[in-house]
């Protein structure tokens, strides 16, 4: 049995509100097994002062069983530096293809769990294209070298207190990396979801 490979276009699903007269673009990758269109919900608040762009994973299945919801990841141990070279380049391509048509507005990336990883290479392939990198609830990912992050945007990593996700321990070990990196260190009294109130802050920032 020999392992073989056959290129072919893809299309990609991704939801967003207008651009149009937005100065701040919020480009926000979900978690495991989220879709886009649930996602965007937790942005919804920002949608008259923000434009926003949530892509979704490549990877759909049922959360329990064979039938019912549905959620996307970016990826799973199989084939994994594929996935990854793929979901970057066009996550690239979609951030490019914007900021061609939205030359005067700023882009800032947020990642969720599992996409806080996908959003950091994203944000190491070409981080000229972003104000702002926030990595929310996630663990920075192991295939990119720390001594080579860049640095060129703000960069802020946030996570709840009560995050199931992450022991006490975890927590502050986990924190005390992201200061190493050069991020700005947030913390909220909540579990593993967004908090509208620190996002707000963050975003304000710039």
């Amino acid at each position: 049995m020999q392992e073989q490979f056959f290129e072919i276009q893809q299309t990609r699903r991704y939801y967003q509100n207008s651009l149009v007269s937005k100065p701040k673009i919020l480009l926000a990758l979900h978690g495991y097994g989220q879709l886009a269109g649930f996602f965007y919900q937790k942005f919804s608040f920002l949608e008259e002062r923000f434009g926003l762009i949530i892509p979704e994973g490549p990877h759909r299945f049922y959360l329990n069983g064979s039938s019912g919801r549905v959620g996307a990841s970016w990826m799973t141990k199989e084939w994994r530096l594929q996935d990854i070279e793929e979901n970057t380049n066009y996550l690239l391509q979609l951030v490019e293809e914007i900021q061609k048509k939205h030359t005067e507005s700023t882009i800032h990336l947020l990642g969720f769990s599992q996409g806080g990883a996908t959003a950091a290479r994203l944000y190491q392939r070409n981080p000229k294209l972003f104000s702002q990198l926030i990595l929310w609830a996630s663990v920075f990912p192991s295939d990119i070298e720390k001594s080579t992050f860049a640095n060129a945007a703000q960069l802020n990593f946030v996570l709840g207190e009560n995050d199931v996700y992450f022991s006490q321990d975890k927590q502050i070990e986990i924190k005390n990396e992201y200061k190493v990196l050069g991020f700005n260190v947030h913390s909220f009294d909540g579990g593993h979801d967004i908090d509208q109130c620190v996002l707000t802050d963050i975003l304000g920032k710039i």
